[in-house]
């Protein structure tokens, strides 16, 4: 058969494109990513992300966790909340759902967290009268919590987040004033990492916190850590959420943290990343005719221009560098679609909604 003249020249023109830009046609043909992640990475560090027992069950997000991804943090399902809602309760099922397809599938897992400000259940704190308790009977409860949760998932779990954000964003102020605070000053915090030491001796302690790369609040984690660690608690890791934008932090600034943490003599690891487009808490910057209604390809731009830059950075620090997790696993569903503003869709991670890379995927294993 004579070949139309026509769809030689498509045809040419498509090899072309192949030559020398693959990854474009996979991206626009939503052909399937047979390398993931955790490939491109697998001589620098484990690529984790942060699921829900619900994505568990859906082929579609459970192949994609498994192409790209080698370590899992639950989202909710291990926080004090969720998992100990009354004190003689605990509510296993999503954590166990998350460890057991870990186990099954050779993934690593992150336990995230506990001790937190946040999501605590009212009765760590009061007694049936309504009253606070005691700093003992505080700490009393908190040893339990951790020798039951950390204990249940020993040789399951490497790493937890023990503590969580106990630093406060007051400048004026070094510790959050949260009731742990309120109730037992500091000591909460080291007796956190010793009861989680003693249920699991092998498990790696982190401290977790957001703006960790902030100058500012960078000087009194750092107080902190250096603290605890000169007092000879076992505190192994600091965790970096990482929770950023398309404008901050720049390449400077997260070397520069990662750097002076890594001075500790601990590991460094990036714990809840995504990118937001959202700079100023309303509207995106450089939205573009879309305004805050869409993923304008000017933002698309400096996104996947702001992964490039962070994931450079990751890769200079390898040797600090122990992990990476991303918040989310698409943009399907992200948190930060109801945080800070409620309903606002957000697009920060490297997957689509329709679980395809975007431009962002493409630059971060571009190297």
């Amino acid at each position: 058969m004579k070949l139309n003249p026509n769809i030689g020249i498509y045809l040419a023109t498509l090899a072309l494109v192949c030559l020398f830009n693959p990854n474009k046609l996979t991206a626009q043909q939503n052909v399937p990513v047979e390398k993931g992640l955790k490939d491109y990475y697998s001589s620098y560090f484990p690529i984790g992300v942060a699921v829900t027992p619900q994505q568990l069950k859906d082929s579609a997000q459970r192949r994609l966790i498994l192409t790209h991804f080698n370590s899992l943090t639950a989202e909710n399902a291990m926080k004090m909340g969720p998992i100990h809602p009354q004190e003689d309760r605990y509510e296993w099922t999503g954590a166990d759902a998350i460890v057991n397809f870990a186990v099954a599938n050779g993934l690593k897992v992150r336990g995230h967290n506990l001790c937190w400000h946040s999501q605590v259940p009212k009765w760590m704190f009061y007694d049936k009268a309504g009253n606070l308790v005691t700093k003992e009977v505080l700490l009393g409860r908190l040893k339990e919590h951790i020798k039951a949760v950390v204990g249940r998932y020993k040789g399951k779990i490497y790493a937890w987040d023990v503590v969580n954000e106990a630093v406060s964003d007051n400048p004026k102020e070094f510790l959050r004033n949260s009731l742990w605070y309120q109730i037992c000053g500091e000591d909460f915090i080291a007796k956190a990492f010793e009861y989680a030491h003693e249920a699991d001796p092998k498990a790696i302690l982190f401290y977790n916190d957001y703006n960790t790369e902030s100058p500012e609040k960078r000087q009194r984690i750092f107080k902190l850590l250096k603290k605890l660690i000169d007092a000879g608690v076992p505190v192994h890791a600091v965790g970096l959420q990482g929770h950023w934008s398309i404008k901050d932090p720049s390449k400077e600034m997260l070397g520069a943290a990662i750097q002076q943490y890594a001075d500790l003599g601990i590991k460094v690891q990036v714990t809840e990343l995504d990118v937001s487009i959202y700079t100023d808490g309303n509207i995106p910057e450089n939205a573009g005719a879309e305004g805050a209604s869409g993923f304008s390809p000017e933002l698309q731009k400096l996104q996947a221009n702001q992964y490039a830059n962070f994931f450079q950075i990751f890769r200079q620090y390898k040797g600090s560098i122990t992990g990476v997790t991303f918040w989310n696993l698409s943009d399907r569903y992200s948190w930060l679609d109801n945080f800070p503003v409620r309903g606002r869709k957000n697009y920060p991670l490297l997957f689509d909604k329709d679980l395809q890379p975007k431009a962002a995927y493409w630059n971060v294993v571009k190297f």
